[in-house]
Formats: structure tokens, sequence, C-alpha cells
């Protein structure tokens, strides 16, 4: 059986305030919502995991898609939304806090209610709307060379792109 992924129960999958899981959710419904999909659609993993999930979310109405005009925008926030519920679901890990710019990743991961020193693992997210499979694999290894800037750190790192028009999650570990 499919494990069923909602993306507006993303407040329960991270450690980020509901006012910020609220919004990367529904980047997400719109996101999909845009490609026409099915309010209950497969997510495939591909990458270091081989794994699928089926995506439920709430209806979209127009004021929703007249609030995310910018699509580079809602993209971004929608791939966070589900980067965070993915890598959740397959270690464990949360999104403890959103990082500084130009360190090379996008947020911290640590356990579940773990803060501060406990942080274990950088999360690099990125988004396309739609995109081939060779697109997708050039912005995984652009991502992985990002997230090299902060090795001093000496923590792994989890590379998320996500593809909205199959959907498709591809993720790598280093």
């Amino acid at each position: 059986m499919v494990e069923t992924i909602h993306i507006d129960g993303l407040q329960d999958a991270c450690q980020l305030s509901p006012v910020r899981c609220a919004d990367f959710a529904e980047a997400a419904a719109v996101c999909l919502d845009h490609h026409g999909h099915p309010k209950e659609v497969v997510l495939a993993v591909e990458g270091d995991w081989e794994e699928k999930f089926t995506l439920s979310w709430p209806d979209v109405d127009q004021q929703m898609r007249d609030s995310r005009k910018d699509m580079e925008y809602t993209v971004e926030s929608g791939a966070y939304c589900l980067a965070m519920m993915v890598i959740e679901k397959l270690t464990g890990l949360q999104v403890v806090k959103q990082s500084q710019k130009r360190t090379g990743f996008d947020y911290w991961l640590g356990a579940k209610q773990a803060f501060g020193l406990q942080d274990l693992a950088r999360l690099e997210v990125s988004g396309i709307l739609r995109g081939n499979k060779a697109q997708v694999n050039r912005r995984l290894k652009e991502k992985v060379e990002q997230t090299k800037k902060s090795d001093n750190l000496s923590l792994p790192a989890y590379v998320v792109v996500m593809e909205f028009s199959r959907p498709l999650v591809k993720i790598r570990k280093r």
C-alpha cells in the first residue's frame, strides 16, 4: 500500500511556524493544480531512495491562484513543502530552522523536537514547474555542488529537486 502525504499537514512534518507551513503547502497545491493533476496523484521518489507516495491536497480556488502569480516563488515554496515532507517520511529528520543566505543550503534538519546544537543535517531544495529528466539531473548536480560551501560543518546534506509536472522528487544524500 502506498502511503499518503497530505500536503496541508506540513506543520506535523517540520518545526517551522504554522503560517510558514501553510504558505508552503498552499504553494505546492497551486503548482500541482497548475498541471491539472487530480487531487490525489502518485509522487515518484528517485535517486538515493526509490519510493512512491500518494499526494493529497485541499481544493485550490481562484483566490489562491491569483495570490501566486509569481510562479518562480510559488515553485520554490511548493518544492520546500514536498521536500520537507518526503525527507521526514524517509529519514525521520525534520526541518528545525531556516539557514542563512550563502551557506549553500536552505534548511537545517534535526531530530523531532531538537533545537540548537542538535542540528544533524543540511537540506538544499530546488523546484522545477515542468522539466525533463535531463533538467532534473542537471539541477540536482548543481545543487549538490552548491552544498559543498558548507562541508566544513561535517554534516550530511540532503539535496532534493522537486519536478511538479510528473510529479517527481529526486534525492541525493552526500
